[in-house]
């Protein structure tokens, strides 16, 4: 991958099991937007990825006309603002403002809560685990109230809350045999929901297939000494 980016157009530089990358290419098919991906190691990262997210250091980076954006959920917010739909309205985000902040809510907690908990239960044993464990399935099952009865956390419409979560659908099997958990069983609102994402194109095609993650997973706890 050469380092030139070109001044005009869109470029996605992330990596193929990272969910927040996930999420950008999920949301530029969703807007129809051609854009370049720029494959990421990030057990070597490259110049470019470094330059363009000096703080962060880590993917997801969307360059539009040669201008970087960072922070996936940051970067959804742009995407939708700067494409808006055909009447000019946001696809992702409702119009009314309570909504709208409701919406962000839920997808921080998402960020401050699933991140760091699904990680754990791969990457920890023992009481570290257990408390892992706990805290990731409390917190799912928070999401699926919010859920309820209505297709989308939207309602009727897949808007940014879909997105932010739906990105983890494909860690979900490392995460049900990394910590013995039964999520199709505990969780059957939330995992019909995935489904239903799951049968949008832009969803489909953006998930990678749950076993590679898997082994992917596995690649990881070998390259940081976990056992």
């Amino acid at each position: 991958m050469g380092s030139d980016l070109p001044e005009k157009g869109l470029v996605l530089l992330s990596s193929w099991a990272s969910m927040f990358g996930i999420r950008v290419m999920i949301a530029l098919e969703e807007k129809g937007l051609e854009y370049e991906y720029w494959g990421q190691d990030l057990g070597n990262k490259s110049a470019t990825l470094l330059r363009l997210n000096p703080i962060h250091k880590k993917v997801p980076v969307l360059v539009h006309d040669g201008r970087s954006i960072c922070e996936s959920l940051i970067i959804l917010q742009y995407i939708d603002e700067t494409w808006p739909g055909a009447d000019g309205a946001s696809c992702f985000l409702p119009a009314d403002p309570l909504a709208r902040s409701r919406a962000r809510f839920w997808a921080d907690l998402i960020d401050k809560k699933i991140t760091d908990a699904g990680a754990n239960l791969w990457m920890t044993k023992g009481e570290a685990q257990a408390e892992a464990k706990k805290e990731f399935m409390e917190s799912l099952k928070l999401l699926e109230g919010e859920l309820g009865e209505k297709p989308y956390f939207g309602g009727e419409t897949f808007g940014f809350v879909d997105i932010a979560l739906v990105c983890f659908a494909s860690w979900f099997h490392t995460y049900d045999v990394s910590g013995s958990l039964n999520m199709e069983a505990e969780l059957p609102k939330l995992m019909a929901w995935v489904k239903r994402c799951q049968e949008r194109e832009s969803v489909s095609k953006a998930l990678p297939d749950p076993l590679k993650v898997y082994d992917f997973m596995l690649i990881l706890k070998k390259r940081y000494g976990i056992e």
